[in-house]
């Protein structure tokens, strides 16, 4: 098991913190359904969520040679927005937040949501005030992290070495390698398990309750 000696956790948020997994799947179906496309099962969409989003879309069966990809990825935010009230934080998120702010962690978000969106959102769940600094994105797109993540890490003017990503999907992975920074996975968001472990990866847990078991202090 490895030890990681860090400074920053650097959360990313749907999926990691936040519960909202089913709220995905039942919106991009609803999308589906309008279409006279077959609908996604929760084992299906993990199976199928990637980044960049378009290209979800397009294994999910949208034909951009009959629309744009704005259309349903606006249709989408109109539809995740309106429910986004119904999205818990996982059980765990805010022992797990207190664990490492009581231990001197510094906390940061990184996320593919839009800035004013995940805001919004930490503050109607009532955890913002865990976080150093957010950074989402420009627009509701979900193109992906890593330009953010560069921003993130030029904000901070630390060592990549003293900073581990925490998030739920292989893009995660692929930013934090990106930047040169540690990645843990945690296996309940946005792909399955058999996904994360098929990268080679190996510090993967199945909660945020496992977390700490991962760090020095």
């Amino acid at each position: 098991m490895s030890i990681l000696d860090k400074k920053v956790i650097i959360w990313d948020w749907n999926g990691t913190l936040l519960d909202d997994v089913n709220i995905c799947v039942a919106c991009i179906s609803d999308l589906l359904k309008n279409r006279e496309l077959t609908v996604l099962s929760l084992d299906r969409y993990r199976e199928l969520f990637t980044f960049p989003v378009i290209e979800y879309y397009r294994a999910a069966g949208f034909d951009f040679s009959k629309e744009e990809f704005e259309k349903p990825a606006i249709e989408f935010i109109d539809l995740y927005h309106k429910h986004l009230h119904k999205a818990a934080l996982f059980e765990q998120t805010r022992s797990i937040l207190t664990h490492f702010s009581q231990n001197g962690y510094r906390q940061l978000v990184l996320s593919a949501m839009e800035q004013k969106m995940l805001i919004s959102s930490l503050k109607s769940n009532d955890i913002l005030h865990f976080f150093d600094h957010v950074f989402g994105l420009d627009d509701h797109y979900a193109s992906g992290k890593i330009e953010a993540g560069q921003r993130l890490i030029d904000h901070l003017g630390m060592s990549p070495g003293d900073m581990v990503l925490i998030g739920d999907t292989l893009h995660d992975k692929e930013v934090a390698e990106t930047l040169g920074i540690n990645v843990v996975l945690v296996a309940n968001g946005h792909q399955s398990k058999a996904r994360l472990q098929a990268s080679g990866h190996d510090l993967i847990v199945d909660s945020l309750a496992e977390l700490p078991k991962f760090f020095n202090r």
